[in-house]
């Protein structure tokens, strides 16, 4: 698909402006005309606080339209943007750019928007990106970008189109985008601790979002939207805990290991408190073999009254490196080290990035971390699902498709049991 000649017209601009001025310059000098406009589709959760940052990362952004599924969400989303007093006036959506139901994204992406923020369930994100990219728009994406493996291969062939159209791409993936975490990376592959040895992640957590009881269900409420509504408790949209919550630990895993896959995994997962609805699991843990005999480990439990943690403890020949546990990082061994930097706020962080690379026309694209982050997380939940070793090829070529072809809002859509290790395949 080609850009519009309106859309082409207006990056031209931009570009041609941040060319000629430089950037220190365009923000200081430009008007209001020059704003770079927003859209974001996905408006509850984590979708006003991404617009929020947008805002405060360029002073000449302006949110211009909404996506969402309920008006309710839409029209809380932008009352909380309006009282903070930094970004308020920049918030400028027209009620005729508010936009509801399942197409809702691709109106956005028509409203005349430069850049949009993707912050719906992750298993239509694999879509929303396509028609993003496709119509030469600049993205955010949360993690994690799909549920599923053809949705991985759909991610990857658009990434490679928007190189091609210079586009930028960036990843809710904020670990990559915290100092903190980045000097620690840095120190740990530069040998402070030896020859690594093993990855340890823990996420432990309360449940986020509890299936509620099918007594509470609307009379004449249709099985997709029920399913959407309490979207996190439906593997085909959220991926199961491992995949949409626990993968900022299996990121920060890929990222140790330069991104290189693994070999193969094995994992173990089941649900042990009983929820009424929903398919998904309440517990992974799982073991990823990389080429060079690295062991990584990954365990996430969401479940009320249990110990919670969220740490790193990696293993080297000369030491080991701890993540969490404390307030910064830390290196114990033959050198010791604790982070001692700058701190700042990794969510605002991601997004002065992305504009900053727009405004200098000098294009980001975090989109292949993205996609290969997401298919380690769901590797392993193939293997915990499956009860099998799972390769890393067998995970990227998988034929399991979980997001339905034809959605209708209005449709039947019956719940796949929740999957029995040893009994269920792996497609």
């Amino acid at each position: 698909m080609q850009d519009s000649q309106g859309t082409s017209a207006r990056r031209e601009f931009l570009k041609t402006a941040a060319l000629a001025v430089g950037f220190p310059a365009i923000i200081s000098a430009q008007s209001v005309t020059n704003a770079i406009k927003v859209g974001l589709v996905g408006c509850g959760g984590r979708g006003p606080g991404a617009a929020s940052q947008a805002l405060r990362a360029d002073d000449y952004t302006e949110l211009t339209a909404v996506a969402d599924i309920d008006q309710s969400q839409v029209d809380h989303s932008l009352e909380t943007l309006k009282k903070i007093q930094k970004i308020s006036g920049r918030v400028k959506v027209e009620s005729t750019k508010t936009f509801l139901g399942l197409d809702g994204y691709r109106k956005v992406i028509d409203s005349g928007v430069d850049v949009v923020l993707l912050a719906t369930p992750p298993g239509f994100r694999p879509g929303h990106l396509a028609a993003c990219i496709n119509s030469g728009k600049h993205v955010f994406c949360e993690k994690p970008v799909s549920t599923d493996a053809p949705g991985i291969r759909s991610v990857l062939e658009t990434v490679d189109v928007a190189k091609q159209k210079n586009l930028n791409l960036v990843a809710g993936f904020c670990w990559r985008y915290n100092a903190m975490i980045v000097e620690t990376m840095q120190k740990v592959h530069s040998g402070d601790i030896g020859k690594v040895a093993a990855y340890y992640a823990t996420y432990y957590t309360n449940p986020v979002k509890p299936m509620p009881p099918a007594s509470t269900r609307p009379a004449g409420m249709s099985d997709v939207e029920w399913q959407i509504r309490n979207w996190y408790n439906f593997v085909w949209l959220c991926g199961d805990s491992l995949v949409e919550q626990a993968v900022h630990s299996v990121d920060k895993v890929a990222w140790l290991m330069n991104d290189e896959p693994p070999v193969s995994c094995v994992g173990v997962g089941g649900r042990a408190i009983p929820a009424e609805g929903g398919n998904i699991y309440d517990h992974f843990e799982v073991n990823y073999l990389y080429p060079n005999g690295v062991r990584a480990f990954v365990a996430n439990r969401q479940m009320e009254g249990c110990y919670n943690e969220n740490s790193d403890y990696i293993v080297g020949s000369d030491g080991t490196c701890t993540i969490g546990r404390g307030p910064v990082p830390r290196i114990e061994g033959k050198v010791n080290w604790t982070y001692t930097g700058q701190k700042y706020d990794m969510y605002q962080r991601e997004h002065d990035v992305l504009f900053a690379a727009v405004r200098r026309n000098q294009p980001i694209n975090d989109g292949k971390r993205l996609a290969t982050s997401t298919l380690l997380a769901i590797m392993g939940r193939m293997a915990a699902y499956t009860g099998q070793q799972i390769t890393w090829e067998q995970a990227l070529n998988s034929q399991e498709r979980l997001i339905p072809e034809k959605l209708d809002w209005n449709g039947s859509l019956p719940v796949p049991p929740r999957a029995m290790p040893g009994i269920t395949k792996f497609i």
